[in-house]
């Protein structure tokens, strides 16, 4: 990805999933592609964020209160994915294999945890590894709703590594490791990583928003901050609610190019 921001499970997805469907599954139903079981899974429409997101790019209200519907999940084989009824390439070998089955049974992780760490594990073992520290990050935001610190540090920490294993990092998605790091409470290595950002010359918004991750690290303040924070929007207008980045899990990484520059237009036009 230059990977990529979040974006819950598409409302067509989910559309197709409620209806009658050509392979005989029940309207309502979704037909697991790896193992073949059919469930119910409830119907998701993301509403429009209203509020600014996290320097990480967690959505804002009401969009960060629905992390329960972004994916599907197999009862049966535990296949998690946006999805599951199109199994992604490799997904049913990575399932069947020990450890997927043991991250499932890991009742020390919360169980809306389990399920992106399910999905990450897929996409990590079938080489989108970027894709895989999104799905690895968004099971960190289920440890801060559920106050386990220890988790959100360690699977922060995970998914730096993923983006790093992965392909090269624009300046905007960097700015996203810094903020990992910042809240795992890696100073050294979050400090160093926006300092070389910075003397990247990066454009200016992305400049911006770096200079706030350098500020917080070197007072070691690892809680929440918004995007708000470093580029002040009107306080009538939504922050990101009409970005429109690619699908959760996309092996193009769900890259968000220009988005610290096109956010920075949308606040003039609110001004």
């Amino acid at each position: 990805m230059a990977a990529p921001p979040f974006q819950p499970p598409s409302q067509q997805r989910r559309t197709e999933a409620a209806t009658a469907r050509p392979d005989g599954a029940a309207a309502g139903a979704v037909r697991c592609g790896v193992c073949g079981t059919e469930s119910r899974q409830p119907p998701f429409r993301p509403p429009p964020p209203e509020q600014a997101p996290d320097l990480d790019l967690r959505p804002g209200e009401p969009v960060r209160g629905t992390m329960a519907l972004w994916l599907q999940q197999c009862p049966h084989c535990g296949y998690a994915a946006p999805d599951i009824g199109r199994a992604h390439p490799g997904a049913a070998a990575a399932v069947s294999a020990a450890p997927f089955r043991a991250l499932l049974a890991e009742t020390s992780y919360p169980l809306l945890a389990r399920r992106f760490l399910a999905w990450a594990h897929v996409l990590e073992e079938t080489g989108a590894l970027h894709a895989a520290a999104e799905a690895t990050l968004q099971a960190a935001w289920v440890a801060d709703d559920l106050n386990r610190p220890d988790l959100a540090r360690a699977w922060r920490r995970e998914a730096v590594a993923l983006w790093r294993a992965g392909p090269p990092l624009d300046p905007e998605q960097t700015v996203r490791v810094v903020d990992a790091l910042r809240r795992a409470q890696a100073w050294d290595d979050a400090l160093a990583t926006a300092e070389a950002l910075a003397r990247s010359r990066p454009p200016e918004p992305v400049a911006q928003v770096i200079g706030l991750e350098r500020r917080l690290v070197e007072a070691r303040d690892s809680g929440r901050h918004t995007l708000a924070s470093a580029l002040p929007p009107p306080a009538r207008r939504p922050h990101v609610s009409h970005q429109r980045p690619p699908a959760l899990g996309s092996s193009a990484g769900l890259g968000f190019g220009g988005l610290f520059e096109r956010l920075r237009r949308f606040f003039r036009r609110g001004g």
